[in-house]
């Protein structure tokens, strides 16, 4: 047997001082595994060949059908990738050139994906919910994030990671010793430091194709208008009601949806209310903020570490859902996760008729 993994080893590593391509010497190493199971199968039992080669052919059979799926596999992953990369070649002009005639050239569309893209982002490109056209719609989305906080730190590194192209993060806060046990954007050194400055930098070391913007500000009726105008979408991470109201307005009349979601001790929430498609905004369910001591903070009540991280990817997740069109978003459902007893829930959610901030909002067509 150990000849046979000598071999294996010598067309791998011999193959690559040869010159030979990835599937060349896959190819050479799934032939060797092949004799091998050949030789078990035809020699008799018994004969000096076949003792040194694993006596047994149901080994190599073993080895040679897990060793072909794996090949097929990655030949597949790599076809897809080069017709991906072959039809963003046709439809990306060559540079200088023009799609059109004429003295001036076309530039180049930035939502087109560039090969390191096509690479990073092949297993979204692979899904049919997805594909090539949902990955473009991701480069070209714009998110703002209030909060660098619990659930704008997970949330944050997957809009990175899914490749969202444009993302504001908005925090006046600084990284504190007692953020670490949750806040996984932060580092350690990181202390003292924005948390908005901080999580730009983390975001853009893990992709540096996406353009962040870090604004250490608080959400105020002055700036408010301004940044959720030029935004799809937010995603509001904050712990207090106020800037949550003030997050629901701004969207409602900006007619975007809103990714809320919240935390207490062992349970978390999250909504994406969106009057102009139907769904209720934050004022129908929560009219009235709740009063003193009834809704604690986490530096009041505390908090689970991972809970955080579990319904802040559900916000991202909700955002690649929204922005690609894949799936149903939560709009008028409200995902409720217990992680003391492992338990999710979902309720449903109505819009409130005479709501102050989206009662005059008409749901849009389609």
């Amino acid at each position: 047997m150990l000849l046979v993994f000598a071999l294996m080893a010598l067309a791998w590593w011999g193959g690559e001082w040869l010159g030979w391509r990835t599937v060349e010497r896959q190819a050479a190493v799934i032939g060797v595994i092949a004799l091998a199971l050949a030789l078990n199968v035809i020699l008799p039992f018994g004969h000096p060949i076949r003792e040194i080669t694993g006596r047994h052919p149901q080994l190599w059979l073993i080895v040679f059908v897990l060793g072909a799926i794996g090949v097929l596999y990655g030949s597949g992953v790599g076809w897809l990738r080069s017709i991906a990369m072959a039809r963003e070649a046709e439809a990306t002009p060559p540079e200088g050139a023009s799609a059109e005639p004429g003295p001036a050239a076309t530039p180049q569309d930035p939502s087109k994906l560039t090969p390191d893209e096509l690479t990073r982002y092949a297993r979204h490109i692979v899904l049919r919910e997805i594909g090539g056209p949902g990955q473009k719609k991701l480069k070209a989305a714009r998110v703002l994030v209030i909060g660098a906080g619990g659930l704008g730190s997970p949330a944050l590194l997957y809009l990175a990671a899914a490749g969202v192209g444009h993302v504001t993060v908005l925090d006046d806060d600084e990284v504190d010793a007692s953020n670490l046990q949750r806040q996984v954007i932060h580092r350690t050194e990181g202390q003292g430091r924005n948390k908005a400055q901080s999580a730009a930098e983390a975001m853009v070391a893990l992709n540096p194709h996406i353009h962040v913007t870090p604004l250490a500000l608080r959400l105020t009726d002055a700036n408010g208008p301004e940044l959720v105008a030029g935004a799809d979408m937010v995603l509001d991470g904050t712990d207090n009601f106020a800037t949550r109201y003030l997050a629901n307005d701004l969207a409602v009349a900006a007619g975007i949806p809103l990714i809320s979601g919240a935390l207490s001790q062992w349970e978390g929430q999250l909504s994406v209310f969106d009057p102009a498609h139907g769904a209720p905004c934050y004022r129908c369910i929560f009219p009235q903020e709740p009063a003193p001591g009834l809704a604690p903070s986490c530096a009041e009540a505390g908090v689970m570490g991972p809970l955080p991280g579990v319904v802040g990817a559900m916000m991202a997740a909700e955002a690649v859902k929204l922005i690609t069109g894949a799936g149903s978003p939560l709009r008028g459902e409200m995902q409720i996760y217990d992680a003391l007893w492992s338990e999710t829930r979902k309720i449903r959610l109505k819009r409130r008729e005479g709501c102050p901030t989206c009662g005059g909002v008409a749901p849009q067509a389609g």
